[in-house]
């Protein structure tokens, strides 16, 4: 984390400033349009290195509660980090992280992280009951009709990999994060601009139907590479759940 000047500002800023400045002090045969953009490159991942130091150098993201960045749309990305500003995202250490930050920034390093392809990092399976793999199996791919629960491939894709340009990935991501989102929701510590669909979702599952899906989505062998959102969701979207592109902040 950012050490915190008097001002109020993190420190980052000034180590990244004074890293500019000397750049074209540094010895050798580089043009100037060279040093221009190795200056770029490199302020640019002092300035991620926030981000990095928690989900991973490329976003692949952590074993516990860092969640993976890499691949996920650049447009939910940037989305995610102004929640995480206006508070509709509650979370201490990630508020502290983008308060200085504007718009075009965050675009900057949605896009960033969207275009990272790497392979998933390793998580551990958790353990789970024959009736909770099967539970989780059913929400994922054919949902709950009784209590009005769609799958979570009819609106995160067949491969539950994301869909542009803001449904994200379910793969990649471990238990108790998932299950951490889920319990946010059902709790109003995370929500969203209309429709929250996911806040909808939440609350019609059962603290077991939490456990189970958080748990199957979890405990799936992943590929070696990872494949790119889909362009479009699998079937459309329930009426209470029209998501408008056009609305996304910035």
């Amino acid at each position: 984390m950012p050490v915190v000047s008097s001002s109020g500002h993190p420190r980052t800023w000034w180590r990244v400033l004074g890293f500019g400045l000397l750049l074209p002090l540094c010895p050798g045969t580089l043009s100037a349009a060279e040093v221009t953009a190795a200056g770029a490159d490199a302020t640019f991942r002092q300035h991620i290195a926030a981000c990095t130091s928690c989900h991973g150098e490329h976003g692949e993201g952590a074993a516990d509660a860092a969640p993976r960045l890499a691949g996920k749309p650049a447009a939910y990305l940037a989305l995610q980090l102004r929640y995480f500003q206006d508070g509709q995202r509650k979370h201490a250490t990630m508020a502290y992280m983008v308060r200085y930050l504007d718009a075009d920034y965050m675009r900057e390093m949605a896009e960033y992280f969207a275009h990272q392809n790497v392979p998933y990092a390793h998580i551990a399976a958790p353990a789970l009951t024959d009736d909770a793999r099967r539970r989780g199996e059913q929400l994922a791919h054919r949902g709950d009709a009784t209590r009005g629960v769609p799958s979570c491939a009819s609106c995160h894709g067949n491969r539950l990999g994301g869909v542009q340009p803001m449904i994200p990935s379910l793969n990649g991501l471990s238990a108790e994060y998932i299950q951490a989102q889920l319990d946010a929701w059902r709790a109003q510590r995370r929500g969203a601009r209309e429709p929250d669909c996911m806040a909808v979702v939440a609350n019609r599952m059962q603290a077991t139907d939490v456990q189970a899906i958080s748990g199957w989505l979890a405990s799936r062998e992943m590929a070696t590479t990872a494949e790119p959102p889909e362009e479009r969701v699998p079937e459309p979207l329930p009426g209470w759940c029209r998501l408008e592109v056009d609305r996304i902040p910035g």
